[in-house]
């Protein structure tokens, strides 16, 4: 859908406060939902997953995914009306989608790995105070851009995208428990004829669901070009259904409606979960001021104003602060939503706000997110492939605008080797501190903290320097290899 004459003159469709028709902003406004919906629940199912009662863990425990999947949906829609209608200094009041954020996922899986429902409360702990400690950042946000150049920036997410792309591929192979079924089988000796992790039938849903993914994405147009992985997994999932791989068990157990529970995970202090969100708080603030210039930029033609930014700030952490005292996870601004004010061309903060009207109301039903449950966690899988790698794509096309220059190569390879190589082996960690060792097995903290440290301490005088001396004389030639 594209802005035309009958949604407003160019005058009005680049002001935050104009109304389009309502028979045109309501579609406007489930077209922003449908942008954000899969990558809005994901990460609750992740957690869920790594903490063990998630997909396919028979676990007692497993409706509090359910609940954190309608806690996703409704306190995503909270936090965007905080963006769109704001209120005092909190808000950029600017149509921004917030949704729960992918950042924070490789700080939360160590946190909870293999620890049950039990481990949530830290967490929580993490969310809350993280939460408090963004919202701070807003009132000095501007003067700590310095300290965040595409080089950190790039590097960060890129790293954020590497921690997840193995979650997209044991997803796709049949979840952890099969997998950890599978080893089991494997370390016994036995028979493996009864293992499906890794089948080719887990594998041809996976894959159907990326084709069709990129057949949506670049063989249409408008909403459902924006919807493809929507789209490809609601097809994953009736040919998931028609082979018999689809259970609606819980959706017949769910609430038709429910409220919010307060605590509902309860709250244990962790030193390292405050450590981590605090940390990523700050790498999170800095996407979200990138995000209001965007948006700015590409649906007002203009630059961002520092109370748009400030406000946008004070918006995700109280948002976050919200979310987690009611069992949800961390709240940012949506960058794909973003690029769907872009296309679009309609910058009506009321669009957004129809948007979260919806989000809210589904978070209220917890049907909608028992059927979110039943889809096969292969079907998710090759929907997260898609959203993981994107997030390293966009981590490479943020390090395109660095100059590589010695220094600047120097700054990236010692962070991402250090960074990287944690993640791969933590047990090169193995008599570091409980708390150290959670913060640093994330990989994405040291590999953060390198990055700016050495991009502040680092004399500039290495910039000059030519490339060649570290890449053999191989810089801009060839590799030989055919493409």
């Amino acid at each position: 859908m594209t802005a035309n004459s009958s949604l407003g003159t160019p005058a009005q469709l680049r002001d935050p406060n104009y109304t389009p028709p309502m028979a045109q902003a309501i579609p406007l406004g489930i077209q922003h939902v449908l942008a954000m919906f899969v990558s809005n629940v994901t990460p609750a199912i992740i957690i869920a997953g790594a903490a063990g009662f998630g997909f396919g863990s028979n676990s007692p425990d497993f409706p509090n995914l359910i609940y954190m999947i309608q806690m996703s949906m409704l306190f995503a829609g909270v936090a965007t009306l905080m963006q769109t209608i704001g209120f005092g200094p909190v808000g950029a009041r600017l149509p921004i989608v917030q949704g729960t954020s992918f950042a924070f996922i490789p700080i939360m899986i160590p946190l909870v790995a293999g620890k049950g429902v039990d481990a949530m409360g830290a967490l929580m702990c993490g969310v809350i105070v993280g939460g408090i400690f963004h919202a701070f950042l807003g009132l000095f946000i501007g003067k700590i851009r310095f300290a965040l150049p595409p080089l950190v920036t790039g590097l960060v997410v890129t790293m954020i995208g590497l921690a997840l792309v193995k979650v997209g591929i044991q997803y796709a192979a049949g979840g952890v428990p099969a997998m950890v079924s599978l080893n089991k089988a494997i370390a016994a000796g036995g028979d493996l004829s009864g293992q499906e992790y890794g089948s080719l039938l887990n594998w041809g849903i996976a894959l159907l669901v990326v084709v069709v993914t990129l057949a949506i994405k670049f063989f249409t147009r408008g909403i459902l070009s924006v919807a493809a992985v929507l789209i490809g997994l609601i097809v994953g999932y009736i040919v998931a259904y028609m082979l018999g791989m689809v259970s609606f068990v819980n959706v017949g157990r769910a609430a038709v409606f429910a409220l919010p529970n307060p605590f509902h995970f309860g709250f244990e202090f962790s030193v390292a979960a405050i450590i981590g969100f605090c940390l990523m708080s700050f790498i999170s603030a800095v996407e979200t001021v990138g995000d209001v210039s965007g948006i700015t930029k590409g649906g007002a033609g203009r630059e961002a104003t520092s109370e748009e930014i400030q406000g946008a700030t004070f918006a995700d952490g109280i948002g976050t602060f919200i979310s987690g005292l009611f069992g949800a996870l961390p709240n940012t601004s949506f960058s794909q939503n973003v690029g769907l004010i872009a296309m679009t061309g309609v910058m009506s903060r009321t669009v957004v706000t129809i948007g979260a009207l919806f989000l809210i109301a589904a978070g209220f039903f917890p049907k909608v997110g028992a059927v979110i449950s039943s889809v096969p966690i292969e079907v998710l899988g090759g929907g997260v492939i898609v959203m993981f790698g994107m997030v390293v794509a966009a981590g490479i096309s943020m390090l395109s605008d660095v100059v590589w220059n010695r220094r600047n190569m120097v700054i990236f390879a010692i962070s991402i080797s250090v960074g990287l190589g944690l993640q791969l082996e933590p047990n090169a960690l193995f008599f570091v501190p409980g708390t150290a060792k959670v913060l640093l097995t994330s990989g994405l903290l040291p590999a953060a903290f390198l990055a700016i440290v050495l991009n502040l301490i680092l004399p500039e005088d290495l910039a000059d320097e030519s490339t060649e001396e570290v890449s053999g004389g191989m810089s801009g030639q060839g590799t030989g290899l055919k493409s």
